[in-house]
């Protein structure tokens, strides 16, 4: 028996019937079995090896371009997910590995600037969602074409980790919360730093419900989590938990993501993504050969390229095209 297949074993013994097991796994292009890892430890590892991943370091979760080290950027909000994650899938006797890895794929279709830049991408091409652009990365942009090969099952948790449409796993289901849960906790803990708000602002439910402070609101918020779904079918919250998470994430948006203190800079990264795709459409031959090779227009093309942009990268190439030089003359 080899390690892996021990882990699956393993798996077999402990996790709840519920689960989505690793044995079952299944991708487009059939591959030899690793000895050491499962199929979900081996997509978790692909994604975190991967170019994509590493370019999340440099993308903005709510502050663009913060100054300062210790805000979230749109890779250490992908870390906070996936621990998120696995603390309520071992609660509830699912897979671990499988939810790390959808976390830590789910964004990986983000565009430089976050939602803003979402957001100038979907109105200047028409159709963009980050999701959608995370499946195309792993399925093929990554590998020069090839592509990560993962298994079906991480791709579905990727593609709906977001949207109307419910995960078909409940590590899906459950990614769905984990990501609703780090962002807002997080993004509350940075605007709190960043001297938008202070924990008196909250309403009344969310401060009595979930508390006042980033540690206490992940706990409170997945220990209803955990309570609610234990001998429940669908992975959901208790109808108060999710009546007071919907409360914080309208006063989030209200008082954060469409603060007027942010507004400057989210214009100008949404005019900075406009631009640049007006430019490349223009001048499809200035996007690099390797994205023209693996798209079929000249709109996917540009897509692909603006999307993985960071935001220094979207920056400089917006100065090196539209801002006037200086000449030593």
């Amino acid at each position: 028996m080899t390690i892996r297949e021990r882990t699956e074993a393993v798996e077999r013994q402990l996790l709840s019937p519920r689960a989505t097991f690793s044995d079952t796994a299944r991708r487009d292009r059939p591959e030899e079995e690793c000895p050491l890892r499962t199929a979900f430890q081996r997509d978790r590892d692909r994604i975190l090896h991967s170019g994509f991943f590493r370019r999340m370091k440099h993308k903005t979760q709510v502050y663009i371009a913060p100054r300062g080290d210790h805000y979230r950027t749109r890779m250490t909000h992908t870390l906070e997910v996936a621990q998120i994650g696995r603390t309520m899938a071992r609660a509830l006797r699912l897979n671990e590995d499988l939810i790390e890895a959808m976390a830590l794929g789910h964004d990986l279709g983000h565009t430089p600037f976050g939602h803003v830049g979402e957001s100038a991408l979907n109105d200047a091409c028409g159709h963009f969602h980050h999701n959608e652009q995370s499946v195309r990365i792993v399925e093929v942009l990554e590998k020069g074409g090839q592509g990560l090969n993962l298994t079906r099952e991480v791709r579905d948790g990727i593609l709906h980790h977001t949207g109307a449409v419910r995960a078909a796993s409940p590590e899906g289901q459950l990614l769905k919360y984990a990501d609703r849960i780090a962002y807002l906790c997080h993004d509350f803990d940075d605007a709190e730093a960043a001297g938008l708000l202070t924990a008196e602002d909250l309403p009344d439910n969310v401060r009595r419900r979930f508390g006042e402070t980033h540690s206490e609101m992940i706990t409170a918020m997945v220990t209803d989590l955990i309570a609610g779904a234990m001998d429940s079918a669908v992975i959901r919250m208790s109808p108060e938990g999710d009546e007071t998470l919907l409360q914080f994430r309208e006063f989030m948006f209200r008082r954060v993501y469409l603060s007027p203190a942010l507004i400057p800079d989210r214009e100008r990264g949404y005019q900075v993504v406009q631009m640049l795709y007006r430019h490349f459409m223009e001048h499809p031959e200035e996007i690099p050969a390797e994205r023209r090779l693996l798209a079929d227009t000249d709109k996917q093309a540009a897509v692909d390229f603006i999307s993985g942009l960071t935001d220094n990268h979207a920056i400089a190439l917006f100065q090196d095209i539209f801002v006037p030089r200086y000449w030593n003359l």
